[in-house]
């Protein structure tokens, strides 16, 4: 019997960690998604995305997301690609860590980016998240450099970063909302990457990489 990792081999991906289990978002997940969103992501007017996405009134929060999964599943080539993993720890959904790439057969380059439900926060959730897609890039994926970036008061997700071995990469300027604010990129390679002390657990990856050409 066909399955839809058969005919859509992203959605055949798995990644376990001793508490949480990161795998594609299928359209059934969406409401458990938008619950966590509308649970809280960040205090109010204090946006970490430079899109604020998250503060959209409920009857556009809902529709904009399923959007932006749908869209990253239409635009899923070997060339470009943006990989939405939600996060679950049992049967809750606490978020979304995405690992994305252009020209990855070349460049061997990701960028991370992800959101946390407040209730899921301060308790080591975000690195355990960006840990394992960082550790699936490096060891599966064969990637050699993993990016991502914050804007400079977001000490929460640099914390993240420094405490996995991401090193700065220079400072940008750029809008923010309504504001404009600085953006510190960062830059992690195998050799300096912090590895946790527990083995991630991967499935479905023998798929995706023959999609991808790797």
């Amino acid at each position: 019997m066909t399955s839809l990792a058969d005919i859509w081999p992203p959605f055949g991906l798995t990644l376990t960690t001793p508490r949480l289990v990161l795998r594609p978002i299928f359209d059934a997940d969406i409401p458990a998604a938008v619950a966590a969103a509308r649970s809280g992501i960040h205090e109010p007017g204090k946006s970490p995305f430079s899109t604020p996405w998250a503060e959209l009134p409920d009857n556009e929060l809902a529709p904009n997301m399923a959007q932006w999964y749908w869209r990253c599943r239409a635009g899923f080539t070997p060339d470009e690609w943006t990989l939405l993993l939600g996060v679950w720890q049992c049967d809750d959904f606490l978020g979304v860590q995405d690992l994305a790439a252009t020209k990855f057969a070349v460049l061997r380059t990701v960028h991370t980016g992800s959101w946390l439900k407040q209730a899921a926060q301060g308790r080591g959730v975000g690195k355990e998240m960006r840990a394992a897609v960082v550790s699936y890039a490096f060891d599966y994926l064969k990637a050699e450099v993993a990016e991502s970036e914050a804007a400079t008061w977001n000490q929460q997700s640099l914390g993240v970063s420094t405490s996995l071995g991401y090193e700065p990469n220079g400072l940008t300027r750029t809008t923010w909302g309504a504001e404009v604010g600085d953006v510190q990129k960062v830059r992690l390679t195998p050799e300096s990457f912090k590895r946790p002390d527990w083995t991630l657990h991967v499935q479905g990856h023998e798929g995706l990489s023959t999609y991808l050409g790797l």
